[in-house]
């Protein structure tokens, strides 16, 4: 079976290991990036099935990437991995729907893994084409 690519941008090493893990486990094959022109690269070269972003990161921000996946007319789903409070993960969930986007989360870190893991196994089978 073709296990779903998942693109993850996080400048957090451990908390990227850690989403890469639990995304392994769930059947995702998960590439790392730690930068917004690594993750415009991969993402270019290797369109994946799935991206989790976190949301504030050295010299870019959230809302700049789901402005980019907006206009590649990136149709699969984004999940939202990040420390802000839940009044901005939902306020960039909302504009990443109104960009048209298929957000699913959005997530709170730290992160526990059983919330990580029923999200992905909950979406993994709309991704198996």
């Amino acid at each position: 079976m073709i296990r779903p690519r998942l693109l993850l941008i996080d400048d957090e090493p451990v908390l990227a290991d850690f989403v890469a893990s639990v995304a392994s486990d769930c059947g995702f094959d998960p590439s790392l990036t730690s930068n917004d022109a690594a993750f415009r690269e991969s993402f270019l070269a290797n369109r994946p099935e799935m991206v989790a972003l976190d949301l504030g990161m050295p010299g870019m921000d959230g809302v700049e990437l789901l402005r980019f996946l907006s206009d590649q007319d990136y149709q699969d789903p984004v999940l939202i991995i990040s420390g802000f409070d839940r009044r901005v993960l939902e306020s960039a969930f909302r504009l990443g729907e109104a960009l048209g986007l298929n957000m699913v989360g959005p997530l709170e870190k730290p992160v526990r893994a059983d919330d990580l893991e029923q999200l992905l196994n909950q979406v993994r089978p709309t991704l198996v084409r």
